[in-house]
């Protein structure tokens, strides 16, 4: 993801609902007008998978 790409949410992170749009403070701001909260989007970076010791995939039987 380039630096001009925006990361876009489908859904409020407080509310849950879809009525998201573009606000006009920082880069990566939306606001949901359904709970009338504005919020901002950042990646981070990107994860590296974790292993479990055992070299199981997790699940347990």
């Amino acid at each position: 993801m380039s630096a001009s790409t925006r990361a876009v949410p489908f859904h409020c992170p407080y509310c849950g609902d879809e009525n998201l749009w573009p606000h006009e403070g920082a880069h990566g701001s939306w606001e949901c007008r359904s709970c009338l909260r504005a919020f901002t989007v950042k990646m981070l970076g990107l994860v590296a998978p974790t292993r479990s010791p055992s070299g199981a995939s997790g699940a347990e039987s």
